[in-house]
């Protein structure tokens, strides 16, 4: 079984009547119930509980809960820097361990995310109601596996170049809106041990993680970050090889 930990602020759907509506149990639920399989098991954890409050020092996540995650799935928007350090140090060491993480839409943002590719991960935005065309770069790749050559988002907040991150290892999709932006839409990294994937959709007020589509890519990328190793890499003292018994098949 593939262990996946999904995380969500679960601010804007108790204080914004419009994001209830669409994702009535919250973000994290709804991604929640199309993940579930006979190979794929799920938690959810959020930084607000259903009283608006901050659920717990650590957001619901500690080193723990981290060693019996395969891949962790963030999403995050207005409450950043309510996420302790200690917490996004936590989940970037988990990452370099091996496990792997999906970033989804605004966790761009997210303090785990930028602590483990380094840069400000800033773009441009726009909340316009533009559609967007994601289209297919690597149709080979995994995580790209089943889906057309691109696919169609009716709704989408408008996200644009320049996108202040590294180059990424693979980029497997790319948008386009209606507006004329076009953005790096699906990046996909490998740090350390473990392998991140960087996936754009995801806009609170839009229902897009019902979409087919989105849904197709994010399950199969969960699948393809699962770890296959998974060591803290040591910084050890050791001796010179000539000092060492050799190994002998």
């Amino acid at each position: 079984m593939i262990r996946v930990l999904v995380w969500n602020e679960f601010k804007h759907e108790q204080t914004d009547e419009e994001v209830r509506k669409i994702y009535p149990r919250g973000i994290h639920n709804a991604i929640a119930d199309f993940l579930r399989s006979d190979d794929i098991e799920v938690r959810t954890a959020t930084l607000y509980d259903e009283n608006r409050e901050i659920s717990d020092p650590n957001c619901g996540i500690t080193k723990e809960i981290l060693d019996e995650t395969d891949v962790l799935i963030w999403w995050g928007h207005m409450a950043h820097h309510h996420v302790p350090d200690a917490v996004a140090n936590l989940v970037r060491d988990a990452v370099l361990s091996g496990m792997g993480m999906i970033a989804l839409h605004s966790a761009h943002h997210s303090k785990p995310f930028r602590y483990l590719l380094g840069t400000s991960c800033n773009l441009c935005w726009r909340e316009s109601g533009d559609s967007e065309l994601l289209w297919v770069i690597e149709p080979s790749h995994p995580i790209t596996r089943g889906i057309d050559r691109c696919f169609r988002l009716e709704h989408e907040e408008t996200y644009g170049e320049p996108f202040v991150i590294p180059t990424p290892d693979r980029l497997l999709l790319i948008g386009n809106y209606s507006g004329g932006e076009v953005f790096r839409s699906g990046c996909l990294y490998c740090r350390g041990n473990g392998k991140i994937f960087y996936f754009q959709p995801g806009h609170e007020t839009f229902p897009t993680f019902y979409q087919p589509a989105v849904q197709t890519v994010i399950r199969n990328a969960v699948r393809f970050l699962a770890p296959t190793y998974r060591e803290t890499t040591a910084c050890p003292h050791v001796r010179r090889i000539d000092d060492e018994e050799p190994y002998v098949i």
